[in-house]
């Protein structure tokens, strides 16, 4: 008789994992060519946040500017004076760029996602000058910012081509308005947001209506479904992973935004009044105009807080969108 040979059974529950040491001995040559990046990436984030936390507890201004940090520890005290002390410099604008930061968020991160999808859609059918079409949209994204905030802060003037266009031209207003004062001041940081944001959004919606297959549209029309039918159970469903990736840039770009305001409203961080102040160019203004570096990373640690809740709230909302899943 012919013995047969036995085949082991491997249960999960007596493999044993591998450290963390084992890992590295096993995986040498990887983990020697990515040793480069992770020493980049601490000097480049991890340093920088670790001080601007440290600085957040030490008495920090112009006059005590050469000691950094050595300065006297103060402990909360700069939490206290950007959070509830009135007589603060950043306290009396903090909670004006705070809720101007969170309508500019939503405002901005709704309208972009929108007219991305929108732009999509029309961008991924055939028609003639597509690749034209194609071109002049991704033009807003190549200019730098800094320089959107210059040319839209001549545009927003009084007698500049807004003005001229709404008011001489097309008659649309009674009068000239006053763009870069006053109330609509926000209106006008959140246009040319918007304006540059726009093509790299439609870009990623674009290579994602591009992976989702003609036959699922197909199906839908032997079903029956109209349009929005199709746009509600396929398109939407298929987009969810870059929408929710879009969403997460949304977040963080526009808490963080500064530069469109600073090139917009001059003299570094500018001052957009009270109706246009962002957490950033507060926060900036704050500690490099009126020297209090403790304050000003103080305020900063707690954006960051603000802005990990944010995140933490999304991962939970879209964590099963993040989820690579094997066929």
């Amino acid at each position: 008789m012919q013995h047969r040979k036995r085949r082991k059974i491997y249960k999960p529950e007596l493999i044993k994992k591998e450290g963390l040491f084992t890992k590295i001995k096993k995986n040498k040559l990887a983990y020697l060519l990515i040793t480069p990046a992770i020493i980049g990436m601490i000097f480049i984030h991890l340093v920088p946040i670790v001080s601007g936390i440290l600085m957040s507890f030490l008495k920090l201004n112009q006059f005590t500017l050469k000691q950094f940090l050595k300065a006297p520890f103060i402990g909360l005290d700069n939490y206290k004076a950007v959070l509830f002390d009135p007589t603060s410099t950043i306290r009396s604008g903090f909670l004006d760029a705070l809720r101007n930061t969170a309508i500019f968020g939503v405002i901005c991160s709704v309208s972009v996602i929108c007219i991305s999808l929108l732009l999509a859609i029309l961008l991924n059918r055939n028609f003639k000058l597509r690749g034209l079409a194609r071109t002049l949209l991704m033009t807003p994204w190549v200019v730098p910012s800094f320089v959107v905030g210059m040319l839209w802060g001549f545009m927003w003037q009084n007698d500049g081509i807004i003005n001229r266009v709404l008011v001489d031209i097309l008659h649309i207003l009674p009068k000239k308005p006053f763009w870069l004062t006053g109330p609509m001041v926000l209106v006008a940081i959140i246009i040319p947001t918007i304006w540059r944001q726009v093509p790299f959004v439609m870009l990623m919606f674009l290579a994602g209506l591009q992976q989702i297959p003609d036959e699922y549209y197909e199906a839908a029309k032997i079903d029956g479904a109209n349009a929005w039918q199709r746009f509600r159970h396929v398109t939407l469903p298929m987009l969810r992973s870059v929408l929710s990736i879009q969403i997460l840039n949304g977040i963080i770009n526009y808490v963080y935004s500064f530069n469109i305001v600073a090139m917009m409203f001059g003299h570094g961080a500018g001052f957009p009044g009270k109706y246009g102040d962002l957490l950033m160019t507060n926060i900036n203004r704050n500690s490099f105009q009126i020297w209090q570096f403790g304050t000003g990373a103080a305020a900063t640690v707690i954006v960051m807080l603000c802005v990990m809740l944010l995140v933490a709230v999304w991962y939970k909302v879209f964590q099963d969108d993040l989820v690579v899943k094997d066929n």
